[in-house]
């Protein structure tokens, strides 16, 4: 198969492909072998030619008449996205968010393994989140350091974000996902994304709008 180096693929493909591995992870537990561009269109909101684009980039997948197969396909998106083998990650923060993430069982479907969860509040050190144990926030650097941990995960209030994340780039963590509702910065070298859930629901707003809009011009 040829395959262009992965170097070269634009980063617009690279955000695409998390949502295409979402859809065909499901669609392979609903026990399908196959899928079309088209219905992995309708299933992800992208255009099927954006998608059979996409897929070029990195070999040929799907044959005509009878669509991609879902398992290779699974197996080389998951290759690229450099989730078929597991990350370990840890957490700051076990609030209703924090434990709710660390509850959440696709992590592991996608490559992921959260083995740490810290918290300073004393209340809730001690306790779970998902099935892991809240360790104070004192133990963060021994934990991070003996684990070889890169990937750190920030469900903390705004006013703690940014403390938190200086925290982890002390530490060697090298990928942030911030949770919280502020911005926070890291430095070269370090990736901070920053993931607001109600920025992404004004996000949806606008495609409300517009089906009401729709809606309304029917009606008339």
């Amino acid at each position: 198969m040829n395959v262009n180096h992965i170097d070269h693929i634009p980063e617009g493909v690279i955000e695409r492909l998390p949502a295409y591995l979402g859809v065909l992870l499901q669609l392979r537990q609903e026990g399908n072998s196959t899928v079309s561009s088209a219905r992995l269109g309708e299933l992800t909101r992208i255009n099927p030619a954006q998608i059979r684009r996409d897929l070029t980039h990195f070999g040929q997948f799907g044959k005509r008449g009878v669509g991609y197969d879902i398992v290779s396909l699974v197996e080389r998106v998951q290759h690229i996205l450099g989730s078929d083998h597991t990350h370990r990650m840890v957490l700051v923060g076990a609030g209703h968010l924090g434990t709710a993430i660390a509850a959440y069982d696709g992590l592991k479907e996608r490559g992921f393994a959260l083995v740490a969860v810290f918290d300073k509040d004393p209340t809730k050190v001690g306790g779970k989140a998902g099935d892991i144990i809240v360790r104070d926030i004192s133990e963060f650097p021994r934990v991070v350091s003996e684990q070889g941990i890169r990937i750190g995960v920030i469900a903390v209030p705004q006013d703690a974000a940014q403390e938190v994340t200086d925290l982890m780039v002390a530490n060697g963590i090298r990928v942030i996902l911030n949770y919280s509702p502020t911005m926070v910065y890291a430095p070269a070298g370090v990736v901070a994304h920053n993931t607001d859930p109600v920025r992404e629901l004004l996000h949806t707003l606008y495609y409300l709008s517009k089906s009401d809009e729709i809606a309304a011009v029917v009606a008339e």
